[in-house]
């Protein structure tokens, strides 16, 4: 279920503050009553009608997206700078980012008008595996490294143990590539991690995100998931809830 005005907007009716005085004005009903309350969910079976006409409900899209480095995962910036959205200028759907990416961050990120989906995706109950690839300035002992997969203490709170794989480490450089997989999404968490152990991140991708990967694409490219990625993604998901 989702509230009422979100679904509105994402069908191109209004932007989402539009949507919602509409809803005050009286002008939206809901299987025939009228509704005037913000707080209203309703369900993909249910009828919905603007000012007298039937909404028609938009497709479900999905999309896998190489995020380049330099770019912000949102729609739109105040700042004027590229946002993800900008990447898909032929789609008619309002889609948005799942979760983000942060702005020095590249690597494989989904976007969606699936607001159930996304946030199956994000919430940290779900458990979904993120891949990352960082480069260290430093190269860490096994030991260090080890505080990583035990869990380690940031500033809001103890992080879910993680699987993290050295690389290669160059000593002449004094820097390390390493892989680390977390199944949280907190700001800037990865790299967080990493200064946490005395190692700064210079460079850092995501790589995976549960099975899907990067694979033959290149940097500002994406593609569609198929509904078979669809599905799978919605079982890892449920049974992520289910631990």
């Amino acid at each position: 279920m989702e509230r009422l005005q979100k679904v509105m907007a994402h069908a191109g009716i209004a932007s989402r503050r539009k949507a919602e005085q509409m809803i005050l004005d009286g002008k939206v009903k809901v299987n025939g009553k009228t509704v005037k309350e913000l707080g209203v969910k309703v369900t993909p079976s249910d009828k919905i009608e603007v000012e007298g006409v039937q909404m028609e409900k938009e497709r479900k899209v999905y999309f896998l997206l190489y995020k380049p480095r330099g770019v912000i995962s949102a729609v739109s910036d105040d700042k004027n700078r590229k946002v993800v959205t900008d990447f898909f200028p032929n789609v008619e759907e309002r889609i948005y980012p799942v979760g983000r990416l942060d702005y020095d961050t590249s690597g494989l990120l989904l976007l969606t008008n699936d607001g159930e989906f996304a946030n199956s995706l994000t919430h940290p109950k779900f458990e979904i595996d993120k891949t990352y690839v960082a480069r260290l300035k430093g190269i860490p002992a096994k030991e260090d490294l080890q505080k990583l997969e035990r869990g380690i203490k940031l500033e809001d709170g103890m992080t879910a143990p993680a699987k993290v794989k050295l690389l290669s480490a160059d000593t002449k450089a004094a820097k390390a590539i390493v892989q680390i997989t977390i199944h949280e999404g907190r700001n800037r968490q990865v790299r967080r991690m990493f200064e946490a152990i005395g190692f700064p991140v210079q460079k850092l991708s995501r790589e995976q995100f549960a099975f899907l990967t990067l694979h033959s694409l290149n940097a500002g490219e994406s593609r569609e998931l198929s509904p078979h990625e669809v599905k799978q993604l919605r079982v890892l998901a449920d049974t992520g809830k289910r631990r």
